[in-house]
């Protein structure tokens, strides 16, 4: 698993901008941020932007946007899309999510997509690991302000079904005082030939015989999102 993603993450970025950018065609996410905190006029860091979907989603609310990632590839893309959405008021630059590169107090929203949970499943003493990275959060967060977590509850599900090596990390999340909700952000794919040649890249060949529909081509997809207040 981890010489899959890893090398997915810092070799095939554009192949994985062209699978997520068939995410969430409902548009869930972003009302479910919305519900959770307002979003104008806040500075954000995005930990562990990949290609930029949650940069891109927030620019046009944020007053800045600050997005770190690992991968140089990634942000290389996530970079390319910003500029072409016409966004000014962001930055992105390599860091690990355990040293950001960022000064204490500097975000009113710290938030992490799909990303924060490789320091569980790469890492063997992941709970310290984890710990690191939400220090991290903790520390860059104003008081009054948010610190959101995303990740997947099962890709090719219509209820949560989270991969059984998620489970210890979200219970982790919740004993550290972390509310939590979860939404639809399903695929929608052009045909279900494009449906399986995207699938089968990320996730496997047998991922396209979880479509529940084929015209169009829609894979559900169930994401997991958790928050907490500012600095205690």
């Amino acid at each position: 698993m981890t010489d899959h993603y890893a090398d997915i993450y810092a070799h095939h970025a554009e192949e994985y901008e062209r699978l997520i950018a068939r995410e969430d065609y409902t548009g869930n996410l972003l009302a479910a941020l919305q519900e959770i905190t307002p979003l104008e006029g806040l500075d954000v860091i995005d930990m562990g932007v990949g290609t930029g979907r949650l940069a891109r989603l927030l620019a046009p609310f944020a007053r800045s946007v600050h997005a770190f990632d690992i991968s140089a590839g990634m942000l290389a893309v996530a970079r390319s899309q910003l500029m072409a959405e016409g966004a000014h008021n962001w930055c992105v630059a390599v860091a690990d999510h355990r040293a950001l590169p960022v000064k204490s107090l500097s975000a009113d929203l710290v938030i992490s997509g799909w990303s924060i949970c490789y320091t569980v499943v790469w890492e063997q003493d992941w709970q310290t690991e984890l710990g690191k990275a939400l220090a991290e959060m903790q520390r860059a967060v104003r008081p009054g302000g948010m610190r959101i977590i995303i990740e997947t509850q099962g890709t090719g599900y219509e209820t949560p079904t989270p991969p059984e090596n998620m489970k210890p990390y979200f219970a982790y999340l919740e004993a550290q005082g972390f509310s939590s909700t979860w939404i639809r952000t399903d695929y929608r794919f052009a045909s279900e030939e494009e449906a399986r040649a995207l699938t089968a890249f990320f996730f496997g060949p047998d991922m396209p015989g979880k479509l529940i529909s084929r015209e169009p081509a829609i894979l559900p997809e169930c994401t997991g999102i958790w928050w907490k207040g500012g600095r205690e």
